[in-house]
């Protein structure tokens, strides 16, 4: 076991969770990501064992079939996942945003329908707040639903789903004017619906079409997509909760946890790049002896090595937090941000170690190098973080008097 990224104070069985995916990772995922990863090959096998495994419904409560783990624990698998591929990380991610959702918000149908299938990976979840026009800026969404009798009329197009292709349950932020009249702030007139649908692309139920996977740098493997809603029509049962309105706060309460998973990505990816930097700098000699004796590397080691363990502490304490049932934004705010930019720098440092070698797409770190940067955009980026960090702290320190 690595010196670096522990965790203390786990339960016997947050130890025995984690030795398993470990184990996982490293005979299952490491030896193909790179072969998968360069053909963008969806990872069916690998899916496949984490479900076996449970991890789908790993902090699904046992009532409904799942492992009622804590988020704490389901960071530190994904922080393991991401170490061996972070594409894999994210087919579970987009998953597990959409089933906390359903357990914190959906009624007790939503529940009693959804989450059972969830836990055991049958319904497999992907969620939708961009639009082509917007990333960021939640409030200028412009996909409509229209009540019509006992239906609600969809219309818009949405961007950048993760599992967009292969889920068959997207949950869907639209504006819908039902009850908040004209000039009613944005976020107070916003409902999420809950849309199954059949995997694949082109018209996955009428009036809904998944065009089909958008070519990326990095994070291959999984499938990003665009949603168009034209005519779509949802029953009123699937409006998550059951009122409308309530969509933005559901949605945020999503990201913020969504934002301890993308600092755990970004442990992940980071602790993988220093494995593989200390690694290749005690193989490859320079100047009569390994690179590693000399001092400029092991420097560069020094500093890689740090920033891991420093992303991982913050990480592991915004999930605590939110455990406790406090607010966290704070905290996931500051983790998301530290995590994504420690896990470039750390790819770069490994990257540059590898010297010309890195370059070459038979290394493990040029598909890191690759991956790196979306965690510098995946929910939220760095500016909205600190964003959210400042308006925080003039909550807690603002001056009175």
């Amino acid at each position: 076991m690595s010196r670096l990224a522990q965790t203390h104070g786990l339960t016997e069985v947050q130890q025995e969770i984690l030795a398993t995916v470990r184990e996982f990772v490293d005979k299952e995922i490491i030896p193909v990501a790179t072969e998968l990863e360069h053909r963008d090959a969806y990872p069916q096998e690998i899916v496949d064992g984490l479900r076996e495994l449970g991890l789908f419904g790993l902090m699904i409560p046992e009532e409904y079939g799942g492992l009622g783990e804590s988020l704490l624990t389901y960071a530190l698998c994904v922080e393991e996942v991401a170490r061996g591929w972070m594409s894999v990380s994210g087919i579970v991610n987009t998953h597990f945003i959409v089933a906390y959702m359903i357990k914190q918000h959906g009624t007790p149908e939503q529940r009693e329908h959804f989450l059972p299938r969830m836990a055991t990976g049958e319904v497999r979840g992907a969620f939708s707040m961009s639009e082509p026009g917007l990333g960021s800026d939640v409030s200028a969404i412009t996909s409509r639903a229209v009540r019509d009798g006992a239906e609600y009329v969809l219309d818009g197009q949405k961007m950048w789903l993760t599992n967009g292709g292969t889920a068959n349950l997207v949950a869907v932020l639209v504006r819908s004017d039902e009850g908040h009249p004209e000039g009613t702030a944005p976020h107070r007139s916003m409902t999420t619906f809950l849309i199954e649908k059949e995997p694949g692309f082109g018209e996955v139920r009428p009036g809904l079409t998944i065009p089909g996977k958008i070519e990326k740098m990095g994070y291959k493997g999984v499938d990003t997509t665009e949603l168009i809603m034209d005519g779509l029509r949802i029953p009123a049962n699937r409006v998550l909760g059951g009122d409308t309105g309530r969509g933005f706060y559901q949605m945020m309460d999503g990201v913020e946890v969504g934002r301890v998973n993308v600092a755990a990505r970004g442990c992940g990816v980071a602790h993988r790049a220093f494995e593989l930097g200390v690694s290749y700098a005690q193989q490859r000699h320079a100047f009569g002896k390994p690179i590693a004796e000399h001092q400029a590397i092991q420097f560069k080691l020094a500093e890689m090595a740090t920033k891991v363990e420093a992303a991982h502490a913050m990480m592991v304490n915004a999930a605590r937090k939110k455990d406790s049932g406090e607010r966290n934004d704070l905290e996931a705010g500051m983790a998301k941000y530290l995590a994504s930019e420690y896990c470039k720098e750390v790819v770069e440092d490994a990257f540059r170690i590898h010297g010309g070698y890195g370059f070459s797409k038979e290394y493990e770190i040029e598909r890191l190098y690759r991956e790196a940067p979306m965690l510098l955009i995946g929910e939220g980026t760095a500016e909205i973080q600190k964003m959210i960090i400042g308006r925080r702290l003039l909550e807690e320190y603002r001056l009175h008097g």
